[in-house]
């Protein structure tokens, strides 16, 4: 007697489900508590500084008031510097200069630094040697100190101030990428693509860097809050575009007033200090989801 037996039971994969990796690093990142306040605090400081102007309309060189009015005052709720200047429509309007600087500063120096790092770290011998010697030039030279002496060679606009942060903090970056491409240019798939005859460009843009970008993305963010403080220090010394209002700015036209108007210099230095802790959270942040040990704690 012959029995056909069928059986129609689904088979359950017993295998667990693999997110993306960029969708894992996203979730790690937003459970997060500090990455998210930082990103909030972000947020919070980009919309003021770009919609604020057209929300408050108004020149931040204008005299507006009595000088030394206090905050909370009727005709300046911040109150008004040395010379009678709004300081909320200044703290606005500088905004925009100092972020600007601070982001066109940083990801000039992250391309110099990822550049140079990158063929360092490829091609290695001569050509490391040397990038490598330049490096360290630049490096034992005092950053702050090597900005000030470019900006006092040229006029000090707020273009010449943004290339002299970027040509002077790029370092870091570079003996970052180097360090990277060290570690990945004798790895399997590398030596697949010179197998197949692929450029040393391709192998360079195309395959190395999308994998070395996690430490560089967070170094990247950092560099942006280092650019704010160079140019926070560049214009507390009198090396600032004084036609452009930056939170710098305002500090520097006011420090000999900071015992008799010491709202002047306090709020432009907490929206600095916001601004720069916000950068830095979201690296923190950013760090412990890009890295995979930090990932499986």
């Amino acid at each position: 007697m012959n029995k056909s037996i069928t059986t129609n039971m689904p088979v359950a994969s017993s295998l667990p489900k693999v997110e993306h990796p960029t969708v894992e690093a996203l979730r790690m990142f937003l459970r997060n508590p500090s990455a998210i306040v930082g990103l909030v605090l972000l947020f919070f400081v980009l919309a003021i500084a770009i919609a604020g102007p057209w929300v408050f309309p108004a020149d931040p060189f204008e005299i507006r008031t009595a000088p030394l009015t206090p905050p909370f005052s009727e005709d300046a709720w911040l109150g008004s510097d040395y010379l009678g200047r709004d300081v909320l429509t200044t703290l606005i309007y500088g905004g925009r200069a100092t972020l600007m600087v601070g982001g066109v500063a940083a990801t000039l120096s992250v391309i110099i630094g990822i550049t140079l790092g990158a063929f360092a770290g490829y091609y290695g011998g001569r050509v490391d040697a040397v990038l490598m010697r330049i490096t360290e030039f630049f490096q034992v030279l005092p950053a702050l100190l090597f900005a000030m002496v470019v900006v006092t060679l040229f006029s000090p606009t707020l273009i010449t101030v943004t290339i002299a942060i970027g040509i002077v903090s790029w370092t870091g970056t570079a003996r970052l990428t180097r360090a990277e491409f060290l570690k990945f240019r004798g790895l399997e798939f590398v030596r697949a693509e010179r197998a197949i005859g692929a450029r040393d460009a391709r192998i360079i843009w195309k395959v190395i860097l999308p994998n070395a970008l996690p430490p560089l993305i967070v170094s990247a963010t950092l560099a942006v809050g280092a650019a704010i403080l160079f140019e926070a220090g560049l214009s507390f010394l009198g090396l600032g575009d004084p036609n452009q209002m930056s939170w710098g700015l305002m500090i520097g036209s006011s420090r000999q007033y900071v015992l008799s108007c010491w709202w002047a210099v306090t709020f432009p230095g907490l929206a600095i200090f916001v601004t720069v802790l916000a950068v830095s959270l979201i690296g923190d942040g950013l760090n412990d989801a890009l890295n995979p040990k930090l990932r499986e704690r």
